[in-house]
């Protein structure tokens, strides 16, 4: 977060503060999703842009391999996919109404893999 309050392009930035609603498909009820990072700033090209950013595990960021065993690790892996699944679906309809973006960054992206 240090990053964000030295960098000269982020004009502002929040932490978990925006809420996205989002339906679960475990329950198919509506659920709040806390983004981690909000991020207001001024591009390449000098164009003030906004960015809400995740910060998940790769392994998080993509299906689990289907297993022939249905233990209880996996079906954990299934329903935790199936969250965030639901919740990028929701936040990327919410930025794109407004016009910002949404990324998943994993360990790979920051630099800590």
């Amino acid at each position: 977060m240090r990053y964000f309050d030295d960098h000269p392009d982020v004009l502002e930035w929040a932490s978990e503060e925006l809420i996205i609603p989002y339906v679960s498909p475990l329950d198919n009820r509506v659920h709040r999703y806390f983004p981690d990072f909000w991020i207001k700033m001024r591009d390449t090209s000098g164009k003030i842009c906004v960015r809400v950013i995740e910060i998940k595990p790769e392994k998080q960021t993509r299906p689990p391999e289907v297993k022939s065993r249905r233990t209880k690790k996996y079906i954990t892996e299934v329903a935790t996919w199936g969250i965030n699944n639901a919740k990028w679906t929701a936040a990327q309809e919410y930025c794109k109404d407004r016009g910002w973006s949404f990324h998943v960054m994993t360990e790979k992206e920051l630099g800590i893999a």
